[in-house]
């Protein structure tokens, strides 16, 4: 009795800490709400991936036609079906608002490195879910969107062709790679939720970032009654975009070519990812060199990971910097012309758009951020001495 007691104190402790007395920036604005749908969107996408995974088939001559058994045959099926394949897209809509906003705002400075660098993890995670999920079907684009994909591990120097054989489970894919990947699938969201308490954890260590970019004790205020109300309300506002997806347009994200039976004998005009890809799939064509596109696809994740070593301002609030505002507007923009780009064919004028996107993407991370920083405090000193 006495355990059961302590236990329940020190969840009751816990939650009101973390949630209810959460001490949170009194200026924050909706755009710090994303964080909470993306953990909105985790949840729905693992309570409906369960549920699928109850009547799915994970053998090749049966998975195209299990699918159809969920949407025609179980109760319900088809919603939770097309809430599982919108909400893949519900989900990378609000991380990439995440990523961008941390960005925007300097989420990635000290002493919130680490904090930048587990949400990277969990968006890297996050890609690798849905690869293996786009797989599951097992239609047109499935099968040879996986055939292309895993077979850029082979310019991998000297393990390459081991690599590919081992995510097959053979010499083509088959039935051992779609067992492996519905597995994988499975469970890998799970270890997404844990990466995601990690994150949380080291969030609430030194607490939010706000608008203006400033650290301090004094103006806060309990996250409950307060603050909740916008991320409700920013819930609302998800539920409503995601419905309307889901009852009006729930293929409107999809590719028809998957609506067509895996054929290993017919390949499809053109082969593409699925819309989240895309920027990625630009960065990899824009290399002419097979082992050059894999080395600067991963180079376009991995380059998440050094802004917060890389950064040399000391100032947070964008308000304050207007080129680094310039800069990150232009990456914007920069980031959706590469999504249009790739799902262009592979010919001129797009080659060389997807090149000089590419090229920019990669400067505004390896010049762009540490570059101004030294400019603006070479600035501030400049003004200083003026004075």
């Amino acid at each position: 009795m006495f355990r059961f007691r302590w236990n329940s104190n020190f969840l009751a402790g816990v939650l009101n800490s973390h949630v209810i007395d959460y001490p949170t920036p009194s200026n924050l604005t909706y755009a710090w709400s994303f964080g909470s749908t993306a953990g909105i969107c985790l949840v729905i996408q693992i309570l409906t991936g369960v549920f699928l995974a109850m009547h799915y088939t994970p053998h090749i001559d049966l998975a195209f036609n299990s699918v159809e058994h969920i949407m025609r045959d179980v109760n319900n099926g088809w919603l939770i079906r097309y809430m599982h394949a919108n909400g893949a897209s519900m989900f990378f809509i609000v991380v990439y608002c995440h990523i961008f906003r941390g960005l925007y705002y300097g989420s990635y400075m000290f002493p919130r490195q680490l904090l930048w660098c587990s949400g990277v993890v969990i968006f890297i995670l996050m890609m690798a879910t849905a690869f293996m999920g786009y797989v599951l079907p097992w239609g047109q684009m499935s099968f040879w969107g996986a055939t292309v994909i895993t077979n850029l591990f082979s310019a991998i120097p000297l393990v390459g062709g081991a690599i590919v054989e081992w995510l097959w489970g053979g010499f083509s894919v088959d039935n051992a790679t779609l067992n492996r990947f519905f597995s994988l699938h499975f469970l890998v969201p799970f270890l997404i939720a844990g990466v995601t308490i990690v994150h949380l954890a080291l969030l609430h260590e030194h607490g939010s970032n706000n608008p203006v970019g400033t650290e301090s004790s004094v103006d806060k205020v309990p996250f409950y009654p307060y603050f909740y109300v916008k991320d409700l309300l920013a819930f609302f506002g998800l539920i409503t975009v995601f419905a309307t997806f889901v009852f009006y347009f729930p293929n409107a994200m999809g590719h028809p070519d998957n609506y067509i039976p895996a054929n290993p004998m017919v390949t499809p005009a053109h082969i593409v990812p699925e819309w989240y890809f895309l920027p990625f799939y630009a960065v990899l064509r824009s290399i002419p060199d097979k082992l050059g596109g894999v080395a600067a696809m991963g180079g376009a994740l991995v380059v998440l990971f050094t802004i917060p070593f890389t950064n040399t301002s000391e100032i947070r609030g964008p308000q304050f910097r207007p080129l680094f505002r310039i800069a990150f507007w232009l990456l914007v923009v920069d980031f959706l012309i590469l999504g249009w780009i790739g799902q262009k064919a592979v010919e001129t004028p797009f080659i060389e758009i997807g090149q000089v996107a590419t090229v920019i993407y990669f400067a505004f991370f390896l010049f762009v951020i540490p570059g101004l920083g030294l400019f603006e405090t070479k600035l501030v000193n400049f003004e200083e001495g003026s004075r």
